[in-house]
């Protein structure tokens, strides 16, 4: 039969694909993507016989090739089987006991109060760096107990507002209670001398000494030649002169303005010519 000439038929196009044909095409995709993520060697389940085709020792079928497998892997039946071996597996093996976990005793004591201290404020006299010297007596502490020390930051701490400006040393040591000392919240100096603390087992007393660290002092401004510019403070204002109300006196015994007013200037004297310059004109006329 001729459909070249049909209406609609393009030379060399195929018809529509059968259906055993489509199911050849998707075990062919399903073959390619199972090639890509699984690797074949690795699965358990499967096995080459000595006739050359490959079985399923799950659930015990026959294949031709690789392909034919992989399809098989992702189907329905090697699906529900797998999860059945899994069950089985879970059921049969023995309950592992959980691991025990380390049990640390909690010391309890019973608190007798808060320990006597003292606190000596400290400043170099060569460097004038700021340091806390910190006394703190346990006469009662307990046997192999040692004092112990940390920071703490003020929004650790539920007592009072969080003040960002400070901080807090705490101080413990059983059966006393935690004391804590509110210092200021600058960086502490932990170089080698600058931070140390004493245990003395004799006298009871504990010793904690730390150094602030020296705040660097502000550069100068540098202009654009590179000269640096140091800046002083501003010159005293200069007071303008007061005005007093007493005045000198005038010459010629004029008397002095009102206070409050402007003193205004006496008039000029009038310049008259001497009498024997009157006398000579008069006699030329006559």
């Amino acid at each position: 039969m001729d459909f070249q000439h049909r209406a609609g038929g393009k030379t060399g196009s195929g018809g529509v694909a059968s259906a055993s044909e489509s199911n050849r095409d998707r075990r062919e995709r399903l073959r390619q993507l199972a090639l890509e993520t699984i690797d074949i060697n690795k699965d358990p389940y499967f096995m080459k016989n000595h006739l050359g085709s490959y079985e399923c020792k799950l659930c015990l079928t026959l294949h031709n090739n690789e392909g034919s497998y992989l399809a098989h892997t992702q189907g329905k039946k090697h699906q529900t089987n797998l999860a059945r071996r899994a069950a089985k597996e879970a059921k049969e093996a023995p309950a592992q006991p959980a691991p025990e976990k380390v049990k640390v005793e909690v010391k309890k004591f019973v608190k007798i109060g808060r320990p006597g201290y003292k606190v000596t404020k400290q400043r170099d006299p060569e460097i004038s760096q700021q340091s806390l010297l910190f006394q703190i007596d346990y006469p009662e502490i307990a046997e192999s107990i040692m004092p112990r020390h940390r920071f703490m930051s003020a929004y650790e701490q539920r007592i009072e507002p969080p003040d960002r400006r400070w901080q807090y040393l705490l101080l413990a040591a059983e059966p006393y209670e935690t004391i804590a000392f509110k210092v200021p919240s600058r960086e502490i100096d932990k170089a080698e001398g600058k931070f140390w603390t004493h245990w003395n087992r004799e006298t009871k007393q504990f010793f904690l000494q730390f150094h602030f660290k020296m705040e660097k002092p502000a550069t100068p401004q540098t202009t654009t030649t590179g000269s640096t510019v140091t800046k002083r403070p501003p010159p005293p204002l200069m007071n303008p002169p007061r005005v007093t109300d007493s005045m000198p006196p005038p010459p010629g015994g004029m008397p002095l303005p009102p206070p409050g007013s402007t003193p205004q200037m006496p008039p000029p004297p009038i310049l008259r010519p001497p009498p024997s310059e009157v006398t000579s004109t008069s006699s030329s006329t006559s």
